[in-house]
């Protein structure tokens, strides 16, 4: 067995360099974005799946938050829907209005009053949540649509318009 000489004072590992890991996707685009206005395809996720949003009351108690929330931030919610473990936003903001800062205080405010409805501790959410922006009018019209017809590819209701907890802060469409 060949033995190989250390010198003393010498580091472990010196000289060697780990191998180029690959670099993870940034899970957040650059913080401008958020800022510059338009409309937002947004989903949160209920933590562990739970099917939280199957309770009429905990869908009031979200959409009390979320127009309230969207109201102090300036924002306009032109879709939502309430799966029973996620909900689906599409959102409009004006330039200047922080899309990050009201995803953050919509999903305390209503992970709060929801863990108090529902007698839950804990993060009521997943810690993150999934967004998209939107940059083309036939693009707003297909993520509306995909929204409104997510009850019925889930199985939940025939027709979008048979299910209770999908709507619009829109004047005229008011779910």
């Amino acid at each position: 067995m060949e033995r190989m000489d250390v010198k003393r004072g010498a580091n472990v590992g010196e000289g060697f360099s780990p191998p180029e890991l690959p670099r993870r996707k940034p899970n957040r685009l650059p913080f401008e974005v958020y800022r510059s206005g338009g409309p937002f395809f947004l989903t949160a996720s209920v933590r562990g799946r739970r099917r939280a949003f199957s309770s009429s009351e905990a869908v009031a108690c979200c959409l009390s938050a979320l127009r309230e929330t969207a109201d102090k931030q300036g924002l306009g919610i032109s879709e939502y829907c309430f799966m029973p473990d996620h909900v689906h936003l599409l959102v409009v903001a004006p330039d200047g209005a922080d899309v990050m800062a009201f995803m953050q205080r919509f999903k305390q405010a209503s992970g709060f009053a929801c863990n108090r409805l529902l007698g839950e501790k804990g993060p009521f959410w997943q810690r993150s949540y999934y967004d998209h922006v939107l940059r083309r009018e036939e693009d707003l019209e297909s993520v509306r649509g995909y929204i409104n017809e997510n009850p019925v590819r889930a199985g939940l209701v025939e027709v979008p318009e048979e299910y209770p907890f999908s709507g619009s802060f829109v004047a005229g469409r008011e779910g």
